[in-house]
């Protein structure tokens, strides 16, 4: 894909990422995190690796297989969020206890909803934006 294609995917793609990821971090994750935090935590972790993944490393990668690529983005978003979760929201108390752990796995477990998504959407070409 173009940047200008990359560029126009992104805010559809942030949106779906967002309607798909929030449902699964409200559910998931512990309960010490207040529903404003979950919501908050639905739209900002994506805004800090969407552009990433739909932008920057599409590019770097341009000229590698598809697995690569997934391989990388899809190893470093859930990773990120959770490194800027615990910074944000983490307490030193909570390091190795089981909220701390059940927070990353749910990170985890919404990225990985979100690239299923990605993956239906890119299946049906949808919106005629994936190919």
């Amino acid at each position: 894909m173009s940047p200008s294609e990359l560029w126009r995917f992104l805010p559809l793609g942030y949106l779906l990422s967002i309607l798909i990821e929030t449902p699964v971090l409200l559910v998931g994750l512990s309960r010490r995190h207040s529903l404003r935090r979950k919501l908050l935590a639905g739209v900002w972790l994506t805004a800090c690796t969407y552009p990433i993944v739909t932008l920057v490393l599409p590019l770097l990668l341009v000229d590698r297989s598809r697995n690569l690529y997934l391989i990388v983005a899809e190893t470093f978003a859930p990773v990120a969020e959770c490194v800027l979760f615990w910074l944000a929201f983490g307490d030193s108390a909570d390091v190795g206890k089981p909220s701390m752990w059940r927070d990353f796995a749910t990170i985890v477990v919404a990225n990985l909803a979100s690239f299923l998504g990605g993956e239906v959407i890119n299946s049906y070409h949808w919106f005629g934006l994936l190919g």
